[in-house]
């Protein structure tokens, strides 16, 4: 399966400017032969808590019936970070909708960063569950940004949902690109699974995401990258094969001590 990381800039709080870009990269990644395309974070009204606060829509109402119509219209299933109002409270989500048009998973943001000017707990609730789904008979967990630096949530994925795709749609500052390429092998490499990051660039209140988009295979090896600043579209085709041969050389999962930790 061919498998696409669009790494995009977003203008705060126009859905409309947002929606083009999703339209158009999925476009492209359609004509590439991807069967999916995954986005980055809060891609609806971009990274910006006051503007979360101010744009954020119910999803019956906002992004999400519009990801829906790009999906079903160009067949190609799309995982894309969103804005999320429920009464009173906003999640930091991401949605999943297959090449039919269908939403079928949703993932709410467990883990919220703490970190001025980044702190999202005055904007956010968190979630309280994992969540992933199926497609072309891989298992794909979902995760947002800041989850990557919790290993026991990708460990969860890998053995309780049987995920071998692990996905991370995020915003990830410059300060800290380092860390991002860091976390991204290791979670590859410790869950002997593919790592798709879709990760932001541009500007947005003040701060600058770092870009470096990845597509990492079970081995640790990056088959696929994007720069640190510009816009890009990268692709890679995944398969059940490559993990196999990973898992069957090295018995991580098997050789685990259960019985100390």
């Amino acid at each position: 399966m061919k498998i696409a990381a669009a790494q995009i800039s977003c203008a705060l709080g126009n859905l409309e400017a947002n929606l083009s870009k999703i339209r158009d990269f999925s476009s492209r990644a359609k004509d590439a032969g991807a069967e999916l395309i995954v986005f980055p974070e809060m891609v609806d009204t971009g990274y910006s808590m006051p503007i979360i606060q101010k744009h954020a829509k119910a999803w019956a109402d906002g992004a999400v019936p519009e990801v829906q119509t790009i999906a079903k219209a160009l067949s190609i299933a799309i995982v894309s970070g969103v804005s999320e109002r429920e009464g009173a409270l906003i999640y930091n989500s991401q949605l999943v909708v297959d090449a039919n048009g269908q939403v079928v998973a949703k993932y709410r943001k467990t883990h919220l960063v703490t970190a001025a000017p980044l702190d999202e707990r005055g904007c956010f609730s968190p979630g309280n569950e994992f969540s992933s789904f199926t497609l072309a008979g891989l298992r794909l967990g979902l995760s947002i940004c800041y989850d990557l630096r919790f290993p026991e949530m990708c460990r969860k994925l890998a053995i309780e949902h049987r995920a071998n795709v692990l996905i991370n749609s995020s915003a990830w500052p410059f300060l800290r690109v380092e860390h991002l390429r860091i976390l991204a092998l290791a979670r590859a490499i410790e869950n002997q699974s593919y790592l798709i990051l879709a990760n932001r660039v541009g500007t947005d209140d003040g701060v600058t995401f770092c870009g470096t988009s990845a597509i990492v295979d079970p081995y640790g090896s990056i088959v696929a990258a994007a720069s640190v600043d510009r816009e890009e579209l990268i692709q890679a085709e995944i398969s059940g094969d490559v993990i196999n041969s990973v898992r069957n050389r090295m018995a991580a999962f098997a050789h685990r001590r259960m019985d100390l930790y």
